[in-house]
C-alpha cells in the first residue's frame, strides 16, 4: 500500500541521546537542593526512594504496558518528607517544584543529546509532503524540552507522549492516537523506530508498516517479528518514499 503518512519514535530514532541514572552527582545535587526546601535525605536514601516509588507506580497500574510519572514521584517525596519549614514555603513554589526536580534529574543524568546525521535534511524534504507524528515512550517533563532543544517540535503534529496517558508502546492506543490526529489509516502509514518490540512489533500490531532505523540503541530482535524496511542512514529513507 502506498505510504501517505509517517510517524516516528524519538530516542534512538530521531535523537541520539545518552543518559546515566546511576551517576552519584544526580542524587548529591538533588539532595543538596532539597535541604533548602526543608527535606533532609541522604544521597543513597533519595536514590533508593526514587526507584522504589517508580516501581510502586508501575505495580499499581492496571495497564499491560505501564508508564511511570516522574513528576508525581517528586510530588510524593515532597509530601511524605516535608517539614514545618517546607510547609511555610510559598504555595506557588511547592506547586512547581516537582516539575523542576524531574527536569533537574534528567538534565544532570543526560550525557548526550543530538540529532542523528542527515535527520534534519530528511525532515525538511518530508515536511509539507506527508503528515508526520511522533509516538514516544517518555515523560512530558523531558520530551518537549529535548525536542525543542534540537529544533524538532515544528515538524510534527501530533506529538504523543506515553507519560501523558500512563501506558507505553507497544500499546496500540498510542499509535491509534497518532493516526486519528493525522486523519489517516494505519495501512497507509509508516512508523519509523529503533526497537523491534516497542516500535516495530507495536506498529505492525496496530496495522502500520514499520521501518527499523538501525541505531545502536534499542532491541533488534523480538520473536519472529521483522520490519518491512530497514535503514542505517536517513539518506536511505527518501528513496523509499519516492523522493
Amino acid at each position: 500500500m502506498p505510504i501517505n503518512a509517517l510517524a516516528f519514535d524519538v530516542n534512538g530514532t530521531l535523537i541520539d541521546i545518552l543518559t546515566d541514572e546511576s551517576l552519584e552527582e544526580i542524587y548529591r545535587a538533588l539532595r543538596h537542593f532539597l535541604t533548602y526546601q526543608g527535606v533532609d535525605l541522604s544521597r543513597s536514601d533519595l536514590r533508593d526512594l526514587y526507584f522504589r516509588l517508580m516501581k510502586d507506580q508501575l505495580r499499581a497500574s492496571p495497564e499491560s504496558y505501564p508508564e511511570y510519572d516522574a513528576v508525581d514521584i517528586w510530588r510524593t517525596i515532597l509530601r511524605e518528607y516535608q517539614t514545618d519549614y517546607t510547609r511555610r514555603l510559598p504555595a506557588a513554589t511547592l506547586e512547581t517544584m516537582p516539575l523542576f526536580l524531574a527536569q533537574m534529574y534528567r538534565a544532570i543524568s543526560r550525557r548526550r543529546l543530538q540529532l542523528y546525521p542527515y535527520m534534519r535534511e530528511a525532515l525538511d524534504r518530508l515536511r509539507g509532503r506527508f503528515p508526520m507524528a511522533i509516538v514516544t515512550d517518555a515523560q512530558s517533563a523531558y520530551a518537549w524540552g529535548e525536542l525543542d532543544h534540537v529544533g524538532l517540535t515544528d515538524y510534527f503534529h501530533p506529538i504523543i507522549v506515553s507519560g501523558d496517558v500512563g501506558y507505553r508502546k507497544p500499546d496500540r492506543r498510542l499509535f491509534q492516537a497518532a493516526l486519528d490526529a493525522m486523519e489517516v489509516t494505519a495501512g497507509e502509514t509508516l512508523f519509523v523506530g529503533n526497537d523491534m518490540y516497542r516500535d516495530i512489533y507495536g506498529a505492525q500490531q496496530a496495522g502500520m508498516q514499520a521501518l527499523m532505523f538501525n541505531s545502536p540503541q534499542g532491541d533488534k530482535t523480538y520473536g519472529d517479528t521483522s520490519p518491512d524496511f530497514t535503514i542505517s542512514d536517513y539518506r536511505e529513507l527518501l528513496p523509499l518514499l519516492g523522493l
